[in-house]
């Protein structure tokens, strides 16, 4: 577990973690905000008992109207062991957990690795990688045989709008080829008996005011590269402006149009493209859940 010289996502910011933070905000401990059976990820993740969402600290992405701002900015969270990882593992499991959930997990990848080794006889349940995308290839090679179902988000296609509002210059390349082995690992998607995920990539896209045209190309990507029998695409109308952006983007202070969805909407159905879309209602503050290290 290299901590020292961390370089585990694309910032490669070679932080010694064990004596500062890295560009993620985290250091070499794992912390964590809530742990809970979740029942707002897509029907096939949370099924009727809820997925065992993990919500990590710290994000190695600085999205400005990001809704878990607390976590991904504050690092609001309460620092565990590997073990008691693995055994919140087993509890969401024995809790009924359709999976385990790890949310923004990248900056604890080597824990990850560790805490899943001690119950791998233990846990029947899929893990899923919930991700935002700006991933190493390279990182997400050394998680081949540990998750079972990849859910990134595909925020941009252009890297002005990555590192505009997610402080990033380089974020395309590294989800575009980070996405192709995801890919790779997980292969064609299979469902249980009661249509639950069991292996497989849902590919999230959030949209964003004035993106439209962005997160048409977004999609066209994904038709042209990806084998459509291998993913799903999660269109997500949630967007909701937070007072941090008020002042310095002006332009996503608002929710999304009704407009600008259904153009997203229209090229997915023309491109054959399977998956998920919000109800256009689904802008509120619901989505965003209370880190009040429940769980923990």
């Amino acid at each position: 577990m290299n901590m020292k010289k961390c370089n585990i996502c694309p910032r490669k910011c070679n932080a010694d973690r064990t004596i500062y933070t890295g560009a993620c905000g985290c250091n070499d401990k794992i912390k964590l905000a809530k742990v809970c059976l979740h029942k707002w990820e897509e029907p096939c993740i949370c099924g009727k008992n809820g997925a065992g969402a993990v919500f990590f600290s710290g994000c190695n992405l600085k999205c400005c109207y990001c809704q878990n701002y607390g976590i991904s900015h504050e690092k609001l969270g309460k620092e565990i062991s590997v073990e008691r990882l693995a055994e919140i593992f087993l509890n969401l499991q024995k809790e009924g957990a359709c999976n385990i959930d790890l949310v923004t997990p990248t900056p604890y990848v080597y824990h990850i690795i560790e805490a899943l080794d001690l119950v791998k006889d233990k846990l029947k349940i899929p893990v899923v990688y919930n991700c935002g995308g700006y991933e190493l290839p390279e990182t997400i090679k050394m998680l081949d045989g540990y998750i079972d179902i990849y859910l990134p988000d595909f925020k941009y296609y252009d890297n002005e709008f990555a590192l505009k509002y997610s402080g990033v210059p380089d974020y395309f390349e590294n989800i575009s080829e980070s996405l192709k082995e995801m890919i790779s690992q997980t292969g064609k998607i299979s469902f249980d008996d009661n249509n639950i995920m069991q292996k497989g990539t849902i590919i999230r896209h959030l949209a964003l005011p004035n993106l439209r045209h962005d997160s048409i190309k977004i999609m066209e990507w994904l038709a042209e590269n990806i084998p459509k029998d291998c993913f799903l695409v999660s269109l997500m109308s949630q967007y909701t402006p937070i007072s941090e952006i008020n002042q310095k983007y002006p332009e996503l202070n608002r929710h999304i149009t009704k407009m600008e969805y259904n153009s997203i909407l229209k090229k997915i159905s023309e491109l054959g493209i399977d998956g998920y879309c919000q109800d256009k209602s689904s802008a509120v503050s619901d989505y965003t859940p209370d880190f009040d290290l429940e769980g923990v």
